[in-house]
């Protein structure tokens, strides 16, 4: 019978750790880390707060492919 750790008690259960540590979860961080700083500079040029969802959309459109690319790239062991 496996008995999962009690979240009140320990902070976090196993699955939840799991799912941080998970290079999936790692690299959704890093893409949203990516569109808050486009949404800044974007912000900074019209002067005004653009949001979120039309930084997410712009940077989906100019940048993603390229970014995706670049971190696959930057991996050790792929080709």
């Amino acid at each position: 019978m496996l008995v999962m750790a009690d979240s009140s008690t320990t902070g976090t259960t196993r699955d939840e750790e799991w799912v941080k540590n998970s290079s999936l979860y790692q690299e959704f961080l890093a893409e949203r880390e990516e569109i808050l700083k486009h949404k800044w500079i974007e912000s900074e040029k019209a002067g005004e707060d653009i949001g979120f969802e039309k930084a997410l959309t712009d940077w989906i459109v100019k940048h993603r492919s390229k970014w995706r690319r670049s971190r696959h790239d930057e991996k050790p062991g792929q080709a």
